[in-house]
């Protein structure tokens, strides 16, 4: 239940977390909107813990965000819609009517416009979703309190998104799903009418610049991870050095979406260089059924489809390198995982791994779309046994220990201004 202190995740539990991170500045009245879940309801718990008051407007069910720890009474839900947004995700993509995402995030937003707060301090909302709601603030009267309009992107500046998903798609051969015009220019409108942009790295901060959003305005936010459950065991840790030491061929591991996107065909390329000297593994969500994609991967890749985050450890303490060869992304949780788990990260520029990987230390950063600098990265490893094993007994503390207490306190200094 909502509340009890011991949950980890819950109220009580952030609040004693935040610990002496309050200060004497009066709490924050935040309304956050998401079209969906996915870092809000851990942002809402760690400002709640903080000790703001905060309601959190979204599609899901309370019964459902309940068990996230969020109290019911903080939350606001279009239940309608969150079921039609599933419906149409479900669909073929040559199902899908261009049309109706549009429509699915202009009914959210006008729906969210009419549950923020008259009073609220700050609305915070996902992009995708915020033009009505933006709009509504900046047309109350003069003298009449107006929120701080913050917008946040998880992914690159989306006109960034778009062209690199373009060029993925000429490469590769087959269609990648990109951003629709519409839905671009909806998000332009979006930067436009927010006071405050949060990213949540680096690289997706500088997409922002490149195309022109000013540099005041836009804040890097990173995301936390729950590292205790990712730590490794001694045991797994031993067994990782031991396969190393006596040259068994060495584990690679993957896991996220397996799509053009995060770097899907350079995983496979790497693979079939690589095939009989290294195991492939991939875990997270699958290509479809009869696709290009799948019928390659599975050649070389053995691959697993997605688990919870608690079956998720048991396959990071299978690898010995993790590789995420990811074309675009606004942070990449996985990574951060993979730290925690002790395991070397192999990846690109295009995500947070510039954030937190130091090279040579816990990984190392090689450009997008070169499966052969990924390759011959991963038979260096190969040949340096010693030092990739050192590295591995050496990895303890390089994750980036945040917790969402801490990314609470950095949006409040945010907000506050």
């Amino acid at each position: 239940m909502a509340g009890t202190p011991t949950r980890i995740g819950s109220v009580a539990f952030l609040r004693k977390e935040a610990g002496t991170m309050n200060d004497s500045k009066p709490p924050l009245r935040v309304d956050v909107v998401v079209h969906g879940r996915f870092h809000a309801f851990d942002l809402v718990l760690g400002l709640l813990g903080n000790g703001h008051d905060v309601r959190l407007i979204t599609n899901y069910p309370r019964s459902v965000v309940r068990r996230f720890g969020v109290p019911a009474s903080a939350v606001r839900t279009c239940v309608s819609h969150g079921i039609a947004t599933r419906i149409y995700y479900r669909l073929k993509q040559p199902l899908r009517l261009p049309d109706l995402e549009p429509f699915l995030h202009s009914w959210f937003g006008r729906w969210a416009s009419t549950q923020v707060r008259c009073d609220a301090d700050v609305v915070h909302v996902f992009s995708g979703v915020a033009e009505e709601i933006f709009q509504s603030s900046r047309r109350k009267p003069p003298g009449e309190k107006r929120p701080l309009n913050m917008l946040v992107r998880g992914s690159s500046h989306i006109r960034a998104q778009h062209e690199l998903l373009q060029q993925e798609q000429e490469r590769v051969g087959t269609r990648v799903e990109k951003p629709l015009p519409s839905i671009i220019a909806r998000e332009e409108r979006e930067y436009a009418l927010a006071d405050r942009i949060l990213v949540l790295s680096k690289f997706a901060r500088d997409t922002f610049l490149q195309y022109g959003v000013p540099q005041e305005k836009v804040f890097i936010v990173g995301l936390a991870a729950n590292l205790a459950r990712f730590a490794p065991s001694n045991a797994a840790i031993s067994e990782r050095r031991r396969r190393i030491l006596a040259r068994e061929p060495l584990h690679v591991l993957m896991v996220g979406s397996f799509t053009p996107r995060k770097g899907a065909r350079d995983f496979i390329e790497l693979a079939t260089a690589l095939h009989g000297r290294m195991r492939f593994r991939f875990v997270g969500d699958l290509p479809p059924r009869r696709s290009k994609l799948e019928r390659e991967s599975r050649e070389v890749i053995d691959m697993h489809a997605r688990v919870s985050e608690f079956e998720l450890a048991k396959h990071y303490a299978w690898g010995d390198v993790f590789c995420f060869p990811t074309i675009e992304d606004g942070f990449a949780a996985v990574i951060v995982q993979a730290l925690a788990s002790q395991l070397p990260v192999l990846t690109t520029p295009n995500c947070a791994g510039p954030d937190v990987i130091r090279e040579g230390m816990n990984g190392w950063i090689e450009p997008i779309r070169s499966p052969e600098r990924l390759a011959a990265r991963l038979e260096a490893c190969d040949q340096d046994r010693e030092q990739l094993a050192s590295m591995v007994a050496n990895m303890v503390g390089t994750a980036p220990a945040r917790s969402w207490a801490i990314v609470a306190r950095e949006f409040e200094e945010v907000a506050r201004g």
